[in-house]
């Protein structure tokens, strides 16, 4: 089992739980971004810099993913075809993405990408949060769990 991070807007914080948990599981972590980014000493921390360009990042991860992997990213689009590869998916606020509840996130994602496309104005995203660092901490740890105990499928 590998930790893909979608790492160009990941949280620190996020981050940080992320390499404690791998450290402790002793599991891979890869960051996929733009650009290189720091990990910590060791060889289970890798960071991979794609070329600039839309969805460049996202690709790589879809393409080195496995069955069974878990991957942090708050790009549903990513989140919906790492879902049908049987990723565990998880976003830095906290929710897992799964087959029950992906499908309707990327249509309601694709509505509100209409609507600005509209000229509706909507507010971004709240500040990331320490409800939402906790809420993050909770889900990795119970798909954690259940992921180093299952067998790839």
């Amino acid at each position: 089992m590998k930790i893909w991070i979608d790492a160009d807007a990941a949280p620190r914080e996020v981050k940080e739980l992320i390499f404690k948990a791998a450290t402790r599981l002793n599991l891979p972590v890869v960051l996929v971004a733009n650009q290189s980014m720091w990990v910590p000493p060791g060889s289970l921390f890798t960071s991979i810099a794609v070329p600039e360009g839309a969805n460049v990042a996202d690709k790589y991860i879809v393409d080195h993913a496995e069955p069974g992997d878990l991957a942090i990213t708050a790009d549903i689009p990513l989140a919906a075809q790492l879902v049908d590869k049987q990723v565990y998916v998880i976003d830095p606020r906290g929710e897992q993405y799964d087959d029950h509840n992906v499908k309707g996130r990327l249509a309601a994602r694709d509505l509100f990408d209409a609507a600005r496309g509209a000229g509706m104005e909507f507010s971004g995203p709240a500040p990331y949060s320490p409800k939402d660092r906790g809420a993050f901490a909770s889900t990795l740890d119970r798909v954690l769990t259940k992921a180093t105990k299952v067998k790839k499928p």
